[in-house]
């Protein structure tokens, strides 16, 4: 068994996370307790009770998913889980870097709300969104960017037939369009606040290089972490880059799963809430084992799979 670990994006939460955790294991009852400390913020009683409002907003979401997430993975080493491979899709790559201690809890619960207040400035002097694309090939989709005019690009590549662009907002339209003509399966306008992986979000990028540059990142070591820009592994001397990047350019998410599958990967666990990646997973490899702890029930679930 070659076991990757795959850490969840934004989008996933949900009024309740972390609370049968926080009950029953002292691990996580010691994280959230700090995150708490850390934060200043009431992250728990938001986690745990809501309302759904306020765990939405940007600056308590992506501390709350990176908590979670990294409360998961504690749980998991507790049990006697040994990883040393570690994916996650946008913020989940935050939760990704935090878990393999390339930053730590402090800095990366300091560093996700910061990245989420950047974000949320971003796109209010834009107007912009994105778009899921079902059914066409990526190649299909990426022609209708180029076709259609102003700023739109492809955004996430999440799985085959399953492309997500993000640009302006009139761009958008045209290319749902368009892409409606080409009898794509499905065309949704996703429920988001702005163009996110696009390059209208370049003009930030600068913002969160400096929050970056405030904190201490470790030595990677024989750790393997990949990075959503290259879908590839990420080496000290690039790592910051290539997270400014990550910010205004598309997360190649099918490429990575491809190349960590290339790489001899045969079980792949997502960790936070939700079991999109799980879901990707089968789309991109079903003969490929997916597990996902997100809960009491799903963390037993793959304990008992693993023989932990």
């Amino acid at each position: 068994m070659k076991i990757a670990l795959l850490f969840a994006g934004q989008g996933a939460q949900y009024v309740g996370i972390g609370k049968d955790f926080y009950e029953n294991f002292s691990v996580a009852k010691k994280y959230f307790d700090m995150a708490e400390d850390i934060l200043k913020t009431p992250i728990k009683s938001i986690c745990f009770d809501g309302p759904e409002e306020t765990l939405k907003m940007t600056e308590n979401t992506q501390p709350a998913i990176l908590l979670h997430s990294f409360v998961c993975y504690k749980i998991l080493e507790e049990k006697g889980l040994k990883a040393d491979t570690f994916a996650g899709f946008s913020l989940g790559e935050y939760s990704a870097l935090t878990a393999s201690g390339v930053i730590s809890f402090e800095d990366g619960i300091k560093l996700v709300r910061e990245r989420g207040l950047i974000m949320d400035r971003a796109v209010k002097s834009i107007t912009g969104g994105m778009a899921a694309i079902l059914g066409l090939e990526d190649s299909v989709v990426e022609d209708i960017c180029k076709k259609v005019g102003g700023v739109i690009v492809p955004a996430n590549y999440n799985c085959p037939g399953q492309l997500v662009i993000s640009g302006e907002m009139e761009a958008i339209e045209k290319a749902c369009k368009m892409a409606e003509e080409m009898d794509a399966k499905r065309v949704v306008v996703l429920n988001v606040s702005g163009p996110f992986h696009s390059p209208l979000l370049e003009p930030s990028a600068s913002e969160l290089r400096k929050v970056l540059d405030s904190i201490t990142f470790n030595k990677i070591g024989n750790k393997k972490i990949l990075s959503n820009v290259t879908a590839s592994y990420h080496n000290d001397n690039e790592l910051k880059d290539m997270l400014v990047k990550q910010m205004y350019s598309p997360v190649k998410w099918r490429m990575t799963i491809e190349n960590l599958i290339k790489d001899g990967y045969d079980t792949f666990i997502e960790l936070g809430p939700g079991k999109t990646l799980s879901g990707f997973m089968r789309s991109i490899d079903k003969t490929k084992t997916s597990l996902n702890v997100g809960n009491i029930e799903s963390l037993n679930k793959t304990l008992e799979y693993l023989k932990l």
